[in-house]
């Protein structure tokens, strides 16, 4: 089978590399002509774990090709993903005018039978609209499906996601191309991996909906740490409490600075924005994003009264990108605190083993240094905002002496209260 994957961003690359290792052939196209460049060389424009071995063995295997003629692709592929950005509009809606953009050059280049995927995380309707674009465009009378398929991909953990995962979704409203899509994925069968077959709504749906949960998670366990610090409570002890009963699970009961990323912060805006056109109020959901916003805020406060007034002071800011094992810092909490504190007079002292490539793009003013120890040399205080594996042992009495100043901000809990006390830090943490 060939497929095509039009978009080689995160979502887009991944698919085509995966569905490469399983055997099919695959094309991704992008309009960004040096990204293709770069891909055919094997250079992977972003930061995830394990990718760029499986983009070049497969290109190399003949299996994956890149290109800009979507043309080509769409003419020789039975499938045809759509993996390009939805990025939010002012209005916190999805902006779909790439999405527009791609269904008319579909629709200009096809002459058989294709099965369209969106791949993108699409509100619900997107289906109907997509079909009703390429219908629209069509140059000669052919038959064709629209398929929602979203991606579940953790940024850091993608290839393991996609390789081996919880569940595939496919929305189809005909027999036809379900069966084409089950084919596509028949790897999985092997692995016994739950397949969800239902209606194109309805797979969008999931989409949100499961983005939407967890952030709720992370925003309720975030305030019962406020909770544990007004009462005196240990919100990691809480959180271990709640996740050992099965009907809830331990995972995204973290306490910490609050949600970020291009998933959760975009797509429960984008859903509260779908919700709000049907006239059907999302309570919780809403109150998860005031919850995130707030939590950010509790963050910063932590700060602000150690070491008020921060004009003048220096911070070690350790950790950029919005979670460990990935270069993203779209909507990270670190950046956000990052402009916060510069904007109250402090100097920053950043590293990220990853990431300060990216955050130079949005944070020029800071110094950027080659190591935590660095960063923390001559600062009045720490702040570890992403728990990157190698700040989880740092050399404590080294970064001790490196300070100007005793106070360690913990924003992920990742040491021992008492044992930092003892140690001789002014130590702040979440919900502890």
């Amino acid at each position: 089978m060939y497929i095509a994957v039009i978009g080689t961003g995160y979502v887009g690359l991944v698919t085509g590399a995966c569905f490469a290792e399983f055997g099919v052939s695959v094309t991704c196209v992008d309009n960004d002509a040096k990204k293709i460049n770069n891909l055919k060389e094997h250079r992977i424009p972003f930061y995830e774990p394990g990718l760029e071995d499986v983009v070049k063995r497969n290109a190399l295997q003949g299996r994956l090709n890149f290109t800009t003629d979507l043309a080509g692709a769409v003419k020789k592929a039975l499938v045809i993903f759509v993996a390009v950005g939805t990025p939010p509009a002012e209005d916190g809606s999805a902006d779909l005018s790439y999405i527009d953009a791609v269904a008319k050059e579909i629709a200009a280049n096809i002459d058989e039978y294709k099965v369209i995927v969106t791949k993108s995380t699409v509100p619900v309707g997107t289906g109907k609209r997509v079909r009703k674009i390429v219908k629209e465009n069509l140059k000669t009378a052919v038959d064709f499906d629209v398929v929602s398929n979203p991606e579940f991909l953790r940024e850091g953990a993608a290839i393991d996601d996609f390789m081996r995962p919880n569940r595939v979704v496919i929305g189809s409203d005909t027999e036809k191309a379900a069966a084409i899509m089950k084919d596509l994925y028949r790897p999985l069968y092997l692995l016994e991996t739950p397949f969800i077959l239902t209606n194109v709504e309805t797979a969008e749906l999931i989409k949100y909906a499961a983005n939407a949960f967890l952030a709720v998670k992370i925003s309720f366990i975030n305030e019962m740490s406020a909770l544990c610090e007004k009462v005196g409570g240990d919100v990691n002890v809480v959180a271990r409490g709640m996740g050992l009963d099965g009907r809830i699970g331990s995972k995204f009961l973290h306490a910490g600075p609050g949600f970020g990323g291009s998933c959760f912060p975009k797509d429960t805006r984008a859903l509260v924005k779908i919700a709000a056109e049907n006239e059907v109020p999302l309570g919780i959901v809403n109150a998860a994003v005031a919850a995130n916003e707030r939590q950010l805020q509790r963050s910063l406060d932590k700060i602000r009264q150690a070491l008020t007034p921060l004009k003048g002071r220096t911070l070690a800011v350790l950790g950029l990108s919005f979670k460990p094992n990935t270069d993203d810092i779209r909507e990270a909490p670190a950046v956000a605190i990052i402009q916060a504190l510069r904007e109250e007079g402090a100097a920053i002292r950043a590293y990220d083993p990853i990431a300060m490539g990216n955050a130079k793009e949005a944070l020029s003013d800071i110094s950027y240094c080659k190591d935590a120890y660095d960063a923390c040399d001559g600062a009045d205080g720490v702040v570890i905002v992403t728990e990157w594996n190698q700040f989880r042992n740092l050399h404590l009495q080294r970064v001790l002496t490196t300070l100007k100043q005793p106070y360690f901000f913990d924003l992920r809990n990742i040491y021992d209260p008492q044992k930092m006390r003892e140690a001789g830090f002014r130590y702040f943490s979440v919900g502890r």
